[in-house]
């Protein structure tokens, strides 16, 4: 029985689909005016989790993520610039450059950190069409009315507004949480199409009924996942800073456009990595990447691990500490997954990844196979997945065989890359080389993560990379 954390009921249900076991899945995708942060690839590294977990119980899923490349403001409240516009002035491109050079780079961070690719990706400026026709499907409703600047939804005609969120419009209209627009009749009405600024031409506008323009940021998700999914979705994710505006936002539109409530079976939402200061955001510029992480010498999948380490639903603090700490622990699962595999005999030493677990694991005393799939179940707890998976590991019962068979069984769901453990022997290289490698170690022991990196980049000079291995050993191989 498959549990998930549901936002709109704040209660763990047994998950039952519109129409078992097909299971249509929309996520939140990026707003390509910039690189994602890693706060950002946590939620989507929860979300490959959930697509993983629906998959090993039998669901067959339809996984469609949005790229949201216009209409995404500065401010939640319908004011400031597009992003798009605002990072293409950033960086001396057009708007379109911008969102095709950020589009690949999420890309490539999702595929270093093993994350699925969605079915379905979407862009916003490919549908906007589809968001036009469902504005004018609103504007039939009633639910509409126009502003100099836009096409507002009067959330005050659909008296659900701010159920999930659990909003108190009262107090809202008392001590508004954002900053008023003119003539707007609520202070939680929202854009749906923006008109263009009548002293300068935006890089990215159409042609629509109420005039030339561009779609706001909530009317996107909508559209598309309407196109993709049809007008009723299983499952709708995205991180919790989502829920209070963007996604009650368009739960409203969705189901006065449609008339179908709950537009969404299931809203599952992932907390923030938070650093020190708190949430890690754009806005600051600050913020960290997976380049950064790997620039450090941290592998991806290293970060993965971290992130698994945590339930989805609980904020995670990040640290440089805590990310070493992980990255041993990780060093550590690869290197026992090696270790068993040279126990076998070459023929039968391959991961059966995929596989469910064998008879010779399930059969323990432990039932681990079963245990670790009962804590997926459990709303993906991996911390006890991952605890589950570590316990067999050291059970001095089972075979090494047995153990590789766990193995098999969790990969899937952890996506881990343990199905790609093989031994690599020591490179022979210059004694300089070596003498780098040493001192990069050195620094890294001490926490001088500025030494460490400064002396990364001389070997990459050289044409060398080191790869960190437990117990403060490393392994130097040619780029």
């Amino acid at each position: 029985m498959f549990k998930l954390y549901n936002t709109l009921t704040r209660a763990k249900d047994e998950f039952a689909p519109i129409a078992a076991p097909a299971v249509g899945l929309y996520t939140c995708g990026p707003t390509v005016y910039n690189f994602a942060h890693i706060g950002n690839l946590r939620t989507y590294v929860f979300e490959d989790v959930l697509r993983r977990a629906l998959a090993r119980f039998g669901f067959k899923v339809k996984h469609v993520m949005n790229i949201t490349d216009v209409g995404h403001l500065t401010s939640d409240a319908d004011t400031g610039e597009d992003k798009m516009e605002l990072g293409a002035r950033r960086e001396g491109k057009t708007a379109w450059d911008i969102a095709r050079f950020y589009t690949e780079a999420f890309t490539a961070d999702c595929r270093r950190l093993n994350v699925l690719a969605p079915d379905v990706v979407c862009k916003a400026t490919d549908h906007i069409p589809e968001m036009i026709a469902l504005v004018r499907r609103l504007e039939e409703k009633g639910v509409t009315y126009r502003l100099a600047d836009g096409i507002y939804f009067d959330t005050s005609k659909f008296p659900a507004y701010g159920a999930m969120a659990r909003l108190d419009i009262d107090g809202l209209e008392a001590g508004a949480r954002v900053e008023m627009v003119e003539g707007k009749r609520n202070p939680t009405d929202f854009a749906l199409w923006k008109f263009s600024p009548k002293d300068k031409q935006r890089q990215m506008e159409w042609d629509a009924p109420w005039g030339r323009g561009f779609p706001g940021w909530h009317i996107e998700c909508s559209a598309m996942s309407m196109k993709h999914l049809g007008e009723q979705i299983d499952i709708h994710c995205g991180a919790v800073d989502h829920i209070a505006v963007h996604h009650t936002n368009e739960i409203a539109q969705s189901e006065a456009a449609t008339g179908k409530s709950p537009w969404v079976r299931w809203w599952v939402h992932g907390e923030f990595l938070v650093l020190d200061k708190g949430k890690m955001a754009k806005s600051g510029g600050g913020f960290i990447t997976l380049d950064a992480v790997i620039k450090k010498g941290f592998d991806p999948l290293a970060y993965r691990y971290f992130l698994l380490q945590a339930h989805y639903r609980s904020q995670l603090m990040f640290s440089w500490e805590g990310l070493e700490a992980a990255a041993n622990g990780y060093r550590n699962l690869r290197e026992t997954v090696l270790g068993l595999k040279e126990q076998l005999p070459v023929a039968s030493s391959q991961l059966p990844v995929g596989k469910p677990a064998t008879d010779n694991c399930q059969l323990t005393t432990g039932n681990y196979g079963e245990r670790f799939d009962d804590a997926v179940a459990d709303d993906l707890n991996m911390p006890r997945a991952l605890g589950t998976l570590w316990e067999a590991l050291k059970d001095g019962g089972l075979s090494a065989a047995a153990k590789l068979a766990l193995v098999a069984h969790a990969e899937p769901v952890l996506g881990l890359g343990l199905d790609r453990v093989e031994a690599e022997k020591p490179a022979e290289v210059p004694a300089d080389v070596a003498e780098l490698a040493e001192r990069r170690a050195a620094a890294r022991k001490s926490k001088d993560f500025a030494a460490a990196d400064v002396l990364r980049k001389e070997l990459a000079a050289k044409g060398y990379e080191v790869e960190d291995r437990p117990g403060g050993k490393w392994l130097v191989k040619r780029k």
